[in-house]
């Protein structure tokens, strides 16, 4: 019997960059999440803030506590089941179905004058990223980069009132000429391999903070698309020079939307969101681990942990199993772990069983699920479904000396 195909995915993910200034969370960032949008099945949100800590208090407090936007977009995002990557990286590499993903989050160097210096960190950014792993390629070899951030890109040569008033007609293509990334993209073979979405949105600096009102200060500064979303896709081996190069055909991303948001004004920067449809067919059909609780879970006893593992998988003795209440924020936050080979109670081919302590674990009416964490890796890499902890009350023992489930 022949093994069957996967199955194509398709999944729709939401990416967010903006330079907050050092300001507080706005009350409602439903619009800027697109949480309002009851048409709109997101299945991945990729968040990029700059200048998120610029003040001495800020940086102060940030030793203590989680930062401000962080903590908001987690009380935002986690009911959703919705959970973070890692905080404070420029890079996150991800690998989707076998897939890699790279995803940039960058603020490049400002003012007019300094777009070689801009174009320079450009490059250099690329070249610097290397990643601790298992066989992760060179950067230009991931199958999707999504590179966003306040690029700080320009806009040359055409004064002040003429961008202002064609900003105020929406005549948004008499200035793209003259944007300092699109004319960089001209000439630059590595940069011309990013695409971005049409600038049918206003420019997104510099605003008169509390307002939607073009810098009035005595700098007057050229309002500029500063903040953009940009992305490449992996190039495919061509037999010969008069072939185009063009993207894998079972990995595809399209732009569903483009666009700037006005309605917040705590920043100099409006925020700018760009909304894909990345369909591909699964290099990748079973998970690296495989992992579920056995039998009844009780607040009084230790509970057994079944996990599987494809023949491929590396394993450590420093893999460990966490134990989290649905809704987790970051891998650190378990209720409860155990090291993998230290509870071992049986394996056999593929098959292994640990137990785990509850003997800490207050009583909640909290759902619980299990994440196998790879040491190697660095990485989360099997998540079981979800299920309920039941409290010390719930067995009761019958006539013949056996406990019995109460319901």
């Amino acid at each position: 019997m022949m093994a069957t195909e996967p199955r194509g995915k398709k999944l729709s993910i939401h990416v967010v960059t903006w330079n907050v200034a050092s300001a507080a969370p706005p009350l409602d960032l439903d619009d800027l999440l697109q949480l309002n949008n009851q048409n709109l099945n997101l299945d991945m949100y990729v968040i990029g803030l700059q200048e998120m800590n610029c003040g001495i208090m800020n940086l102060l407090s940030d030793t203590a506590f989680e930062d401000p936007w962080s903590s908001f977009f987690m009380d935002v995002l986690s009911p959703l089941s919705f959970v973070k990557g890692n905080k404070g990286g420029v890079n996150i590499c991800l690998k989707l179905y076998g897939y890699y993903i790279s995803i940039i989050n960058c603020h490049l160097p400002p003012h007019m004058a300094n777009n070689d210096q801009r174009l320079e960190h450009f490059d250099r950014i690329l070249e610097m990223q290397t990643f601790e792993g298992h066989d992760i390629p060179n950067i230009l070899d991931h199958d999707l980069i999504l590179w966003f951030g306040d690029m700080n890109f320009r806009i040359e040569d055409f004064g002040l009132h003429f961008v202002r008033e064609s900003v105020k007609n929406q005549c948004y293509s008499n200035l793209w000429q003259k944007d300092q990334l699109s004319i960089a993209k001209r000439s630059d073979p590595l940069l011309r391999e990013f695409q971005e979405g049409f600038l049918l949105f206003p420019p997104t600096y510099k605003f008169d903070k509390n307002s939607n009102n073009y810098d009035t200060s005595e700098k007057k500064r050229k309002p500029a698309w500063t903040d953009r979303i940009l992305w490449r896709l992996k190039r495919q081996p061509h037999a010969g020079s008069h072939t185009p190069r063009l993207p894998a055909p079972h990995f595809c991303l399209s732009l569903r939307s483009y666009v700037s948001h006005m309605m917040y004004t705590v920043s100099d920067h409006k925020p700018v969101t760009g909304t894909f449809d990345l369909e591909l067919k699964p290099l990748v059909s079973v998970p690296l681990i495989t992992l579920r609780p056995e039998g009844l879970w009780t607040m009084e006893n230790d509970m057994l942990i079944s996990y599987s593992l494809t023949p491929d998988f590396l394993s450590s003795p420093w893999d460990w199993i966490g134990l989290y209440k649905v809704g987790l924020r970051h891998i650190n936050d378990y209720v409860s772990y155990v090291w993998v080979r230290d509870n071992q109670v049986s394996f056999s081919d593929g098959l292994n069983q640990v137990y785990i302590n509850m003997s800490d674990i207050p009583e909640t009416e909290d759902q619980f699920l299990l994440c196998y964490y790879s040491n190697n890796l660095r990485s989360v890499v099997g998540i079981s479904s979800t299920f309920k902890i039941q409290p010390h009350a719930f067995l009761e023992e019958d006539p013949l000396g056996e406990a019995q489930p109460q319901i």
